[in-house]
């Protein structure tokens, strides 16, 4: 229930707030809460089964969506996540968004460079989906185990330039 009221956050605050956040004077972000961002996120990553993260998760996503300064490219390089609350499938989604948000926000000379924030989307899902499997066993998911293995193998990263290619092309 948690995970479908925070996908449902997450979604709510993208449509809402997206045409707010150009039509306000919102300046650059500032160092403070970057730093501010960066700890919510880890602490979400470090637990992202904890429910008391959902006013952090509002939090971070209403800010990235407001500020000028700093530009997170979703895609779905992950097309095979679980879908609704079968398995844990927003938790993903949500991993996915933080750590490229997290990427973004420790490499903002690089923003424009989508593979690496691709890379580290995908590297956050599957630590999530570590902890969530490590939680309860039996939520494994094929797709998430083959990637988690071409992850320890040095793999992933050509997985992920190759799903790019297809499913990311800029409009």
């Amino acid at each position: 229930m948690f995970f479908r009221y925070l996908s449902a956050i997450l979604l709510g605050f993208a449509l809402l707030l997206a045409p707010v956040a150009k039509a306000s004077d919102r300046g650059p972000s500032t160092p403070e809460e970057r730093a501010k961002a960066l700890r919510y996120i880890q602490d979400f990553e470090a637990d992202p089964l904890d429910q008391d993260l959902i006013p952090e998760i509002q939090w971070v996503v209403k800010w990235v969506i407001e500020i000028p300064d700093v530009h997170v490219d979703l895609c779905t390089i992950l097309d095979k996540l679980p879908k609704g609350d079968k398995k844990d499938g927003q938790t993903l989604f949500s991993a996915m968004v933080l750590a490229q948000t997290k990427y973004v926000l420790q490499n903002l000379d690089k923003q424009d460079d989508v593979l690496p924030q691709y890379q580290a989307g995908v590297e956050g899902v599957l630590r999530t989906y570590e902890i969530l499997v490590k939680a309860n066993p039996k939520d494994r998911e094929t797709y998430l185990d083959d990637l988690v293995k071409r992850r320890d193998a040095g793999t992933l990263a050509d997985f992920v330039k190759e799903r790019a290619a297809t499913a990311c092309k800029k409009k």
